[in-house]
């Protein structure tokens, strides 16, 4: 009798932590970290940098020229990963952003730390896109939800110890080191994770975006100057700057987006689409909650960074729960109920600017807002991705990232102009108030974009057609 020859099929990996993905993994979550340490301890030794250098006009454009310049790289990035694969963007961030590290730890006066963290954001811009490339193309689709509840944690020691080991380390040694001391955690974040992605190569077939890059110039421009009028000390500058930024700005974001975005067409558009809502109710709301609990209710600045910190916690949390869930297909249920719970934290939130509330309200709001996030977030991304094919993951992560960067722009910008004229006319509380209360109506629109997350495929084009601009497209 014939023997009978069972045959086993070998199932995808399933770890993080495997030989396949260890040096990967362990690469990005050290990269993810650094810039989010950055990201949090240049707040806060901040104003001892300005006390030191002076150029207290610059101050904010230490912010807003990260901000900008992360518009140009992101796209950069996002195009040369479908060109000719992510090694050579992953280097040049890496390169970048250690070269801002070091430009604004030596700086000698404030416009060169300014244009050392415009350096660093042209590296932040270009890695954070390359991180989305990698976990679409480096990990088997079961494991991505897990990538990206691993790099939300990655933010948890920065968001609860950055402050803190920041302000230790400019008292003790000086502000510069909080730059310069990340340098040699940099490099070995490229030692690990560089192998990784130049063993991936290009797409098998390479999508050229040439206009791609110069679409990002003109929506920088335009960006830096609206916000140049936005703080322009005369009304004539403003009446100047901001429609000719607008003017430069709106067409070049609408052709950098995938069509049908502001419809919330059904698929790639809607998740697109939602990134941004999602991050101009939650953001636009948090940058205001400190200046809410000291200003108008005049607690301390410790409980403000208990607010924060338990914010970061439930983040996290939220990221888990969709990694848990998404093992049994209900990812795409998943971001209606987390855009529900952030308004729900946002008009939690609002209520504390009511007098007579207790202030420990604000602290459970916003870790309920927290968890909501944590699980939207993560379900946008995942849901680009996944419609994504080979060759156009780098059109997806830019895209994504641009409405993820530019959505919390219009927020804090709505919010400050309103809060500013609230405070001319006397009423600094009920400005802070109506601020929330948009927010809160932005997460519900949000959560009503959320129900169109489909994958979306139509007559005979692949998913990632709706990623390119129809100008762009070919019949």
């Amino acid at each position: 009798m014939g023997e009978t020859v069972t045959m086993t099929v070998a199932k995808p990996s399933l770890s993080l932590l495997d030989v396949e993905h260890r040096s990967l993994t362990i690469g990005l979550v050290l990269a993810v970290t650094l810039v989010a340490f950055e990201a949090l301890a240049v707040a806060t030794i901040m104003p001892e940098a300005r006390d030191d250098l002076g150029g207290l006009r610059f101050y904010a454009w230490a912010f807003s020229g990260f901000l900008l310049a992360s518009l140009v790289s992101i796209t950069w990035a996002g195009a040369e990963c479908d060109r000719r694969g992510p090694a050579r963007p992953i280097t040049v961030a890496l390169v970048l952003f250690g070269a801002g590290l070091a430009i604004a730890g030596a700086a000698p006066a404030m416009p060169v730390l300014v244009a050392g963290r415009i350096v660093q954001g042209l590296g932040a811009g270009a890695l954070t896109s390359v991180a989305y490339v990698a976990i679409g193309r480096g990990y088997d689709e079961a494991l991505r939800p897990r990538m990206f509840a691993v790099l939300s944690s990655a933010w948890v020691i920065p968001g609860l110890a950055g402050p803190v080991v920041a302000a230790t380390v400019a008292e003790l040694v000086g502000w510069r080191m909080v730059f310069a001391g990340l340098l040699p955690l940099l490099v070995v974040a490229a030692v690990l994770v560089m192998p990784a992605l130049s063993r991936m190569g290009p797409p098998a077939v390479p999508s050229a975006q040439p206009q791609r890059l110069s679409r990002a110039l003109r929506l920088t421009a335009g960006a830096g100057l609206v916000l140049a009028g936005v703080s322009a000390p005369s009304v004539l500058l403003a009446a100047v700057f901001v429609p000719a930024g607008l003017f430069l700005a709106v067409p070049a974001f609408v052709l950098l987006i995938p069509p049908g975005t502001f419809a919330a067409r059904r698929g790639t558009p809607a998740a697109v689409a939602g990134m941004g809502l999602i991050n101009l109710a939650f953001f636009g709301t948090e940058a205001f909650i400190p200046l809410m609990l000291t200003s108008v209710r005049e607690t301390s600045t410790l409980f403000v960074g208990i607010v924060l910190t338990g914010t970061t916690l439930s983040w996290t949390s939220g990221s888990w729960v969709t990694e848990r869930l998404s093992r049994r297909g209900h990812r795409h249920a998943l971001a209606m109920p987390g855009a529900l719970i952030v308004a729900l934290g946002i008009a939690g939130v609002a209520v504390v600017v009511a007098p007579g509330v207790p202030v420990a309200l604000a602290a459970v709001a916003w870790t309920v807002g927290g968890l909501g996030m944590g699980m939207a977030y993560p379900t946008f991304s995942l849901t680009v991705l996944g419609n994504a094919t080979e060759g156009a993951e780098g059109a997806a992560a830019s895209s994504m990232k641009l409405a993820e960067v530019l959505g919390p722009a219009v927020g804090i910008g709505l919010g400050g102009a309103l809060i500013a004229a609230g405070e001319s006319a006397g009423n600094e509380g009920s400005a802070t108030a109506l601020v929330f209360a948009v927010m809160a109506v932005v997460a519900l629109v949000c959560a009503f974009v959320s129900t169109r997350l489909v994958v979306a495929r139509a007559h005979g084009r692949p998913a990632d057609a709706a990623l390119i601009p129809l100008a762009e497209q070919q019949p």
